[in-house]
């Protein structure tokens, strides 16, 4: 079968499987439509819950802390449970304006699949380095807090010995925490505003429980290292945000943790010629609808939610209008 061939049709294609996707599908399910493929490019379904074995997932929908995997498997459980279809370690590659998706696989190669609803859950990413402006070399121990997370509680592997974290958001602080309890040094985490952007409750627990310095109103100017980091020089800013230069020390340490915040994943959106909003995330209306007619949004690719139960609730509106749309257009 070639790339032109439509290999299935399908009334609802969702794309992603992390907590939205699955919110959505279950949904769309238990609103009377059958035909519903979840498409997910990583091994497993449940996003980047896998990777968050923290609790204080859960707690409005569910009444009780749970950590990031259970709170997956109470949905990936559902999707079984229903017998929804799902693809894993498969991109999608391109949507067109007749609702095919052409999608990639090392089992299936390029195959196109048509849909009479979409529903986009492609989640957020985490900004990078050169989005934040440092300079320097780039020597090894360089990481996104979201990667060395992955590489901690996925994959067992200790990314550092002594690191310093740039950004007190929630996933920064709560890898301070979890990089002490790993055994490593944890120099101090670095904010560039004069609070923590993360919970009052992450601050304490995460931070103040271990004795962990949080530098408020400092940025990193540059990281030093040829094949590994081997310091970071740290500056006071001023009230516009820009390092003030004679505050400027070295912290030597062998790890960077990047924290900058997170963005919707919107590029699948954009090449289909779906509209952003202002924020960055794809334009909804109270359905849930995009700007094309038949493909819904929901979760982080919409805006980035503070908390998991919030995507979830906002999943399960997409996945019941999408039937709606599906049945209307029977």
């Amino acid at each position: 079968m070639g790339v032109g061939d439509i290999l299935r049709c399908y009334d609802i294609v969702i794309v992603g499987g992390g907590p939205a996707g699955l919110s959505a599908a279950v949904k769309a399910k238990n609103s009377g439509v059958d035909s519903i493929l979840i498409i997910e490019r990583e091994e497993e379904l449940g996003g980047v819950l896998k990777q968050c074995i923290h609790s204080g997932f859960g707690i409005h929908i569910f009444k009780e802390e749970l950590t990031g995997p259970e709170y997956a498997d109470i949905f990936i459980n559902k999707v079984n449970d229903l017998g929804i279809e799902y693809k894993i370690d498969t991109m999608v590659l391109s949507i067109d304006n007749e609702k095919c998706l052409t999608i990639s696989s090392e089992k299936e190669g390029f195959v196109k699949i048509k849909a009479k609803a979409i529903i986009l859950a492609t989640g957020c990413m985490e900004r990078v380095r050169d989005s934040i402006g440092i300079f320097g070399r780039r020597p090894s121990g360089v990481f996104t807090a979201g990667t060395a997370q992955r590489f901690i509680n996925i994959d067992g592997y200790l990314v550092g010995k002594k690191v310093i974290i740039l950004g007190a958001g929630d996933i920064g602080l709560i890898m301070a925490r979890r990089m002490k309890l790993e055994g490593a040094e944890v120099v101090a985490v670095v904010e560039k505003e004069d609070c923590a952007g993360g919970s009052y409750r992450n601050v304490v627990q995460c931070i103040s429980d271990f004795n962990i310095p949080l530098l408020l109103k400092h940025t990193i100017t540059e990281i030093i290292g040829k094949e590994r980091v081997e310091a970071v020089t740290i500056c006071e800013v001023d009230e516009k945000g820009i390092a003030i230069k004679e505050t400027e020390k070295k912290y030597d340490c062998d790890t960077v943790l990047l924290s900058a915040g997170l963005i919707p994943e919107t590029e699948l959106a954009k090449n289909a010629g779906i509209q952003v909003g202002e924020k960055g995330g794809i334009k909804i209306d109270d359905l849930k609808k995009t700007s094309e007619p038949g493909i819904f949004a929901c979760g982080n690719v919409v805006k980035v939610h503070d908390l998991v139960d919030d995507v979830t609730i906002e999943a399960e509106k997409a996945g019941e209008n999408a039937a709606i749309y599906v049945k209307a257009n029977n």
